[in-house]
């Protein structure tokens, strides 16, 4: 119910602007919003107090079930004292501050109609002990939406403008952007990742599986968790011992070595000529 008006401003000051000042917008909107509700509860309340003062002063009978006409409305003594009642909480809202305004109408308003609904039940029986009838209860039903709209003016909508008075920024979520894979050994990180889990899970991963699993579990993002796996694969790699490389013969070695292989070969192929293999 955030309704955006495009009215021109007035300053509740005009002498302190010069013609040259420039005009506030957004204070204007803001003005306008909070005097909405002030003034709406500060009407409300009067008329509530009025109408209570009235039954009272006429010497209406407490819980008398046969009310008054009073300002076109029936009433009773205890009709009158909760309107005096009502009329003084929404006109001490409004000068308290408009926020304050706000939330009370829109509670009191949905009592209004909740009051509407529970005394159109009762309406024609001994339970009738506000003296209702059929325009009091379209009197509580027209009041109610009346101090739900005032309420909520400006303040309740899926997607508050920004220059409202109740808008909120939200909150900037505190955790990391998600970080995935870029390079291959990231992705081969990820696959080995996954892999482990469903090991560990279904018991039949290995020592170093478990291992990697239960180092992952102490960090929160997938970035956190594939530079854990990537620090394991760093650690094993260090510590592996280099892998042994056969010594070179020298050049001077070389024919010798050459002609001994010739030589066993010979012997291998005239040994199996002979076994007819």
């Amino acid at each position: 119910m955030s309704t955006k008006l495009h009215l021109p401003h007035r300053s509740s000051r005009p002498d302190d602007l010069r013609p040259d000042e420039p005009v506030d917008e957004h204070q204007a909107e803001v003005d306008l919003v909070y005097n909405v509700q002030r003034i709406g509860a500060i009407c409300v309340g009067a008329f509530l107090l009025v109408f209570g003062l009235i039954g009272l002063a006429g010497g209406l009978g407490f819980f008398s079930t046969e009310g008054e006409r009073i300002l076109g409305l029936s009433s009773n003594g205890l009709l009158s004292a909760i309107s005096i009642v009502v009329g003084l909480v929404l006109i001490g809202a409004a000068f308290l501050g408009p926020r304050v305004a706000s939330t009370v109408m829109a509670v009191l308003g949905c009592l209004f109609l909740l009051s509407a609904l529970a005394n159109l039940a009762v309406l024609n029986s001994d339970l009738n002990i506000l003296a209702f009838e059929m325009r009091n209860v379209l009197f509580s039903i027209g009041v109610g939406l009346l101090l739900l709209v005032l309420g909520l003016y400006g303040r309740v909508s899926g997607n508050l403008p920004p220059d409202s008075p109740y808008a909120h920024e939200r909150p900037e979520d505190p955790r990391p952007p998600e970080s995935y894979p870029h390079t291959p050994e990231e992705f081969a990180a990820e696959a080995a990742m996954r892999e482990a889990e469903i090991a560990v899970a279904m018991h039949a991963g290995t020592e170093d599986q478990r291992r990697r699993v239960h180092a992952m579990a102490a960090v929160h993002t997938r970035g956190d968790r594939r530079r854990v796996w990537m620090e394991f694969d760093a650690a094993q790699a260090a510590s592996a011992p280099p892998t042994p490389i056969a010594p070179e013969a020298p050049p001077e070695h070389r024919p010798v070595l050459a002609r001994a292989l010739s030589l066993a070969r010979g012997r291998q192929h005239g040994g199996a000529r002979r076994t007819g293999k």
